[in-house]
């Protein structure tokens, strides 16, 4: 690339707050050239082939097409030079790391975006583009292994969800969490007199919590076991569950043989 030629960009974040928080930091870069925005996976898999940007901040947790996702449609010889954007910790973060791919924990500040736009800038300059292709590779790699064990590795499951409320950031801990309600597009996480939603599916958040203290009991609805007070038969052997704070959820047949094993009881 010419060093007179402006940087392309793409941004792709299902949040609008965070797509305006990495436009507003790019503003006032003269070297950088925003193309466009996407609010999905399956839009930025669009915009990667139209626009051909030449760096892509991409976030990963987006509902139904993730940035996981993304890269494999495109293909990683395809991809531009990428900049993850995530809200995930522990063993997601390590497969960054161990692909030395750069990445941006939310909440981030200007001084980590600044770096992490810097090595993006000498990567396209220095056009890398093949050792960024093999980078990519041995994530995807990384990844698919992790979804062929079914589960996270031990102590590496999720143990705060970020939640953006208000123009704010706040973290809620897992194990506050009481129990979990699909929402349309969203889920809605119940802890003590609050609740909050979050835009993912149940089917990915389940897959990511501890599988000891949380049970999907209901194709709509995941409890945590801590908070299971009592178990009442309903009809056609469905059951109640009664929370402790008097919370009454529908335990489907079809769930029930999962929650015995937890509990280590038949019911």
């Amino acid at each position: 690339m010419s060093p007179m030629q402006k940087i392309r960009a793409l941004i792709v974040d299902d949040e609008p707050f965070a797509r305006e928080g990495i436009r507003v930091l790019l503003r006032d870069d003269a070297e950088i050239e925003i193309v466009g925005e996407c609010a999905d996976g399956r839009e930025a898999v669009a915009a990667i082939r139209e626009f051909e940007p030449d760096l892509v901040f991409l976030d990963i947790q987006m509902p139904e097409v993730d940035g996981f996702a993304v890269i494999e449609e495109v293909g990683a010889d395809e991809m531009p030079v990428v900049v993850f954007v995530t809200a995930y910790d522990q063993y997601a973060l390590r497969a960054f790391d161990v692909a030395a791919l750069d990445y941006l924990l939310k909440p981030f500040d200007d001084e980590r975006f600044a770096t992490a736009v810097a090595r993006a800038k000498a990567q396209i300059r220095q056009g890398a583009v093949g050792e960024l292709s093999s980078k990519l590779i041995t994530l995807l790699e990384d990844q698919r292994g992790a979804v062929a064990r079914h589960a996270p590795v031990p102590g590496s499951y999720l143990q705060r969800v970020m939640l953006k409320t208000g123009g704010r950031v706040v973290f809620l801990k897992t194990e506050e969490i009481d129990w979990i309600e699909a929402e349309g597009d969203y889920v809605r996480l119940h802890a003590g007199p609050n609740t909050h939603l979050l835009r993912d599916t149940m089917k990915r958040l389940e897959e990511q919590l501890d599988p000891a203290k949380f049970v999907r009991t209901h194709r709509s609805t995941i409890v945590n076991l801590d908070r299971i007070k009592e178990l009442h038969p309903y009809f056609h052997g469905d059951y109640r569950i009664i929370l402790k704070d008097g919370t009454e959820l529908k335990l489907s047949r079809s769930r029930r043989q999962a929650l015995e094993a937890r509990l280590g009881w038949p019911l």
